[in-house]
C-alpha cells in the first residue's frame, strides 16, 4: 500500500486511517482486535482515537478506546510500526472541556498508561477553547514534546483563523506548532473545509486527516428513508443529510458504484483521498466486511471526469 507524508512531520501514513471510536461502543474488545489485526495485515498502519471514546455510552467513563488499542499493542506488538493519534481537550472524567496546560499534562499522563506506550505520535487539541491562550496551550505541548513523549501536535475542528492566530503565538514564543488539521470533511460537508481552511494547509504543508468521511455512515448508503435510522445507533443523526442535496450526492454515489464495481462508501472515501491538501480520511469498521471495503477503497481510481459528477452532485 502506498504511503503519503504526513505534511511536514516526517511520518508516512497510509491513504485512509482507521477511526477508533467504534472500540468499546459499537464493536466490543475482541472484534476490535480481530479488526485491527486486519487492518494491520492490509497495511493501513495509522489510528486515531481521543481519550473521550467512547463517554458518551450509558456505563462508560470515557478512554475505553484507548484501553482497548493498548491492549491490542501488547498482544500484538505493533506499536513500533503504527502511527497513533489520540487527542485531549474533551470533558473526561475530572477534566473539564478546556485547553489549560494542567489538563493536558495530566490527560497525557492518562492516555499513555491506558494505551500502554511512551509516546503518542499525533496529540491533538480536541476542539478550539477560546477561554485558554494558545501559548498556555503549546506551552504544555513543549513540555510533552520535550519529555518525549509526545512527536507532533494537531489541530481538530479549528477554523484557519484559529490556526493563524496559534501561528502567530508559536513563532512569537518559540514554541511548537501545530502541524496537522483534523476537520470535518467529505462529499456533504464541503463548504467549511474548502473555504478558507484548505489553502491555509496547502500554503502551510500541514498534514490532514478528515473525520466523518462517509458523514456517519449516510455515504453508505444505508439511510434512504427515515424508515432505515433505526438500522444503526448513529441513524438518529441522518435526518440532517437526507434532503434533496443529500439523496442527489447518493444517486451519484450509486451511478459510479455502479461503474465501478464498488461500493458508494468506497467511492465517497476515494473522492476525499482525490482531493487538495487531503492526506487521509479517517473512517470506522465494525465487521471484517467494512473493513475490506475501507482497504478497497484506498485502491479505487477515480478519473477526472468522475471527479467532477461527484463535485457537480455535491456542490
Amino acid at each position: 500500500m502506498n504511503h503519503r507524508s504526513l505534511g511536514k512531520t516526517g511520518m508516512q501514513v497510509a491513504p485512509l486511517v482507521i477511526g477508533g471510536n467504534v472500540f468499546g461502543w459499537t464493536v466490543d474488545e475482541q472484534r476490535s482486535f480481530e479488526l485491527l489485526d486486519r487492518a494491520a495485515a492490509a497495511g493501513l498502519n495509522t489510528i486515531d482515537t481521543a481519550d473521550s471514546y467512547s463517554s458518551w455510552v450509558p456505563g462508560n467513563v470515557g478512554g475505553e478506546s484507548e484501553t482497548i488499542l493498548g491492549k491490542w499493542f501488547k498482544r500484538s506488538g505493533r506499536r513500533d510500526a503504527t502511527v497513533l493519534i489520540t487527542k485531549v481537550g474533551s470533558a473526561v472524567g475530572p477534566y473539564p472541556k478546556d485547553l489549560r496546560a494542567k489538563h493536558i499534562l495530566a490527560a497525557a499522563e492518562d492516555s499513555l498508561r491506558r494505551l500502554q506506550t511512551d509516546r503518542i505520535d499525533v496529540y491533538f487539541s480536541h476542539w478550539p477553547d477560546s477561554a485558554t491562550p494558545d501559548e498556555e496551550t503549546l506551552g504544555a505541548y513543549q513540555t510533552l514534546i520535550k519529555q518525549g513523549k509526545v512527536r507532533t501536535i494537531g489541530a481538530s475542528n479549528y477554523s484557519a483563523e484559529q490556526m493563524r492566530n496559534a501561528f502567530a503565538t508559536a513563532s512569537a514564543n518559540s514554541l511548537p506548532r501545530y502541524q496537522v488539521v483534523q476537520p470535518e470533511y467529505n462529499l456533504y460537508q464541503r463548504a467549511g473545509f474548502e473555504a478558507q481552511l484548505r489553502a491555509l494547509c496547502v500554503a502551510e504543508q500541514l498534514g490532514v486527516i478528515p473525520y466523518f468521511g462517509l458523514a456517519s455512515g449516510f455515504l453508505t448508503g444505508k439511510y434512504r428513508s427515515k424508515a432505515d435510522f433505526g438500522k444503526s445507533p448513529r441513524g438518529a443523526s441522518m435526518e440532517k443529510y437526507l434532503d434533496a442535496r443529500g439523496v442527489r450526492i447518493l444517486d451519484a454515489l450509486d451511478a459510479m458504484a455502479a461503474a465501478h464495481r464498488a461500493q458508494p462508501a468506497e467511492v465517497a472515501l476515494a473522492w476525499i483521498m482525490r482531493q487538495p491538501a487531503i492526506t487521509a480520511p479517517i473512517a470506522s469498521a465494525t465487521s471484517a466486511e467494512q473493513l475490506d471495503s475501507l482497504v478497497r477503497a484506498t485502491t479505487l481510481s477515480l478519473s477526472e471526469a468522475d471527479i467532477k459528477v461527484l463535485n457537480a452532485a455535491s456542490a
